[in-house]
């Protein structure tokens, strides 16, 4: 998987659409190989990434779980402390 591409579930505050539609481009430019497509692929692109945001959404709202939310700030200075430690130079 892509490492750019973020856990957007259970989260306060909820995923919004722009995460999602980042999400979803991210997920078609690794599935296609392409970063910008031909103009003859755009319109196919277009409506991929439009789709896929749409059935992420859908998921989301419709995924349950009796875990508590995660806090967004939270979870960045985790992930800040993460890459710190894993790119430190000696």
């Amino acid at each position: 998987m892509c490492r750019n591409i973020r856990t957007l579930h259970n989260f306060e505050p909820s995923a919004t659409s722009d995460e999602v539609h980042a999400a979803a481009l991210q997920y078609v430019r690794k599935i296609s190989g392409t970063t910008k497509p031909s103009k003859a692929n755009q319109e196919a692109f277009d409506r991929a990434v439009a789709e896929i945001g749409f059935i992420t959404e859908r998921l989301l709202a419709e995924l349950v779980t009796s875990a508590p939310p995660k806090d967004r700030d939270e979870e960045a200075a985790k992930a800040k402390e993460r890459s710190a430690r894993r790119f430190a130079t000696a």
